[in-house]
């Protein structure tokens, strides 16, 4: 079965330094039918005016993953960590035990657009940890690439949860292939573009859940960016 979430119902805000889009209940916004999905419990989509950002606050016990498609994000946080996180990058902050972390885009003149992105960790009070890697356009053309997973397999950030994230760039007519294992589940976050799901219609801010689907079919109607959790 296949679930559609579209752009338009998400919730909205703009703050004016901040348009920001939430696919699950976040923050002011809640709706009762969408407070996750599996252990997947926030999907924001932000855009963020230059010299802008979110100031220092706390996380605790959340796998956090951001991606960035247009402009940099910096971040900073309690355990020293520093990074510039650009398009083609992944980062991943485990919050664990607690940390304080700030993100800001650094840029005077260029916007930022971004994914964040949490997941609920397998086992709570781990030690905090960050990381970032490039995935490079090369590794996800045409194809879903694995970018964080509970081993780390293939180069991928490693997480705290049996939940696999996948990236891929597709030009139309591309077709991307996942088979999701017996029992799990999947959803699909459309980042750019437009693409079909099974056949359903998925546009640019679209997302999709997909329960007792043994193969997923992933078809490209133009340049598009995808998102694939596989999710237990």
């Amino acid at each position: 079965m296949i679930t559609v979430r579209k752009s338009e119902d998400r919730g909205h805000f703009d703050h004016g330094w901040l348009d920001t889009y939430h696919t699950f209940s976040f923050a002011d916004y809640y709706h009762p039918e969408f407070e996750g999905f599996r252990s997947l419990r926030v999907i924001n989509e932000d855009r963020v005016r230059p010299g802008e950002g979110f100031g220092t606050h706390p996380h605790r016990d959340m796998e956090i993953l951001t991606i960035v498609l247009e402009g940099a994000i910096e971040h900073r946080d309690s355990m020293g960590s520093h990074g510039i996180l650009r398009p083609g990058e992944v980062q991943r902050m485990s919050a664990g035990t607690g940390v304080l972390h700030s993100e800001f885009n650094p840029s005077r003149s260029d916007p930022l657009h971004l994914y964040q992105i949490w997941i609920r960790p397998g086992s709570e009070g781990v030690k905090p940890e960050y990381e970032q890697k490039e995935f490079p356009d090369r590794e996800r053309r045409g194809r879903l690439r694995v970018v964080a997973s509970p081993d780390g397999r293939e180069g991928s950030l490693r997480i705290h949860q049996d939940a696999s994230v996948y990236t891929g760039l597709l030009e139309r007519g591309d077709l991307a292939v996942h088979a999701p294992g017996k029992g799990r589940h999947a959803w699909l976050q459309v980042a750019r573009g437009e693409v079909t799901l099974n056949g359903a219609p998925l546009k640019e801010g679209d997302g999709a859940a997909a329960s007792g689907e043994p193969r997923l079919e992933i078809e490209a109607k133009g340049p598009s960016e995808v998102i694939l959790f596989d999710l237990a």
